[in-house]
């Protein structure tokens, strides 16, 4: 479903093209609540600003406390810090302190609640009173969660920080990990909108498997050493293919007619290829996968039933796979 980047990063995200949806992590963070309080339980980590932007990691109609925090921006970790945990006149990120006096917290939300008295039922000024709950709890335990330089050097290797092609990609796995452990149900990792190869498909694919390969393998074996694999499920992929036509310069135009994604823990089944392309390699004819199918076969691994899981608004029941989906039991392990 559609041909160009925003409709599809849409799909992809929210299970819609067009219409603004809550993304699949604010469904998780809705379905599951949180493991930790004092973490947010759906971060996003250096997503791209374009293609949709913040609708891709968004709550949409769902409660605001259920969209993402977000670390980072557009593929590059950079400070690897949340914005504005902190007050704009307090540096320190000493473990244990507070930079904010929980007696300011709750003059704030005193205020907040008698507006909301006031005016009635309020989504955002409901959202914005449990964030900043969320702010104060997330300073005491944030920072020690970011810092991945704590990790042991062995850790770091797994991921290639350190090295040039890899540290990037590397810190956003190992960050995501670490996430994973303190108790975040959903992490969405990005890599950047760097694969689009209209021209230069060999030398720019080669680059950007150097620079992903490495973490990826490298975050499914520190799971697995972890004993973490089989409760955390993996995705990865991107909003669609490319065609087996040449296109300009050694390039490749958009494909949505047949791509992969990869799965792997979470109970999702190991050493499989399901479906097939035409002999050309572009449209799926084998064993066909919706995105709906997907998503409902993630929720179902995850613990929730894609069509039980609702949230009603102006005047109907909504949930991800809209009234469609269907759960591959192929990409199921079995007990």
């Amino acid at each position: 479903r559609g041909q160009s980047h925003g409709q599809a990063v849409g799909m992809v995200n929210t299970g819609s093209d067009n219409l603004v949806r809550p993304s699949v992590g604010a469904w998780v963070s809705y379905g599951l609540g949180t493991e930790n309080s004092d973490l947010p339980s759906y971060v996003a980590i250096s997503p791209a600003s374009s293609h949709g932007g913040p609708r891709n990691y968004g709550s949409a109609f769902l409660p605001a406390i259920h969209q993402a925090t977000v670390v980072g921006a557009n593929g590059k970790l950079g400070s690897g810090k949340i914005a504005d945990l902190l007050p704009p006149n307090v540096k320190s990120e000493k473990p244990g302190e507070l930079a904010v006096d929980r007696n300011q917290i709750d003059l704030l939300q005193r205020l907040n609640a008698e507006h909301l008295r006031r005016s009635g039922p309020d989504a955002q000024i409901e959202g914005a009173i449990e964030s900043y709950e969320l702010a104060f709890r997330m300073q005491r335990t944030a920072p020690d969660v970011l810092r991945i330089e704590d990790e042991p050097e062995h850790v770091q290797n797994m991921y290639g920080i350190g090295e040039k092609e890899t540290d990037n990609f590397g810190r956003q796995c190992l960050l995501a990990r670490r996430m994973a452990e303190a108790g975040v149900r959903f992490i969405q990792v990005s890599s950047g909108n760097v694969w689009d190869q209209h021209g230069g498909l060999r030398a720019g694919h080669a680059k950007n498997a150097m620079a992903t390969d490495k973490p990826i393998a490298g975050l499914i074996g520190d799971l697995k050493q972890r004993g973490m694999l089989d409760d955390t499920l993996i995705v990865w992929g991107g909003e669609f293919g490319r065609t087996p036509i040449v296109q300009g310069n050694d390039g490749r135009d958009h494909n949505p007619h047949g791509f992969t994604m990869v799965m792997a823990g979470g109970g999702s089944r190991s050493g499989y290829a399901h479906g097939e392309t035409d002999e050309f390699g572009y449209y799926a004819a084998v064993d066909r996968v919706h995105m709906h199918d997907l998503h409902a076969t993630m929720l179902h691994l995850l613990g929730l039933d894609h069509q039980r899981l609702t949230y009603h608004y102006a005047g109907r029941d909504f949930r991800l796979t809209d009234v469609y989906g269907k759960v591959v039991d192929q990409l199921i392990a079995k007990a």
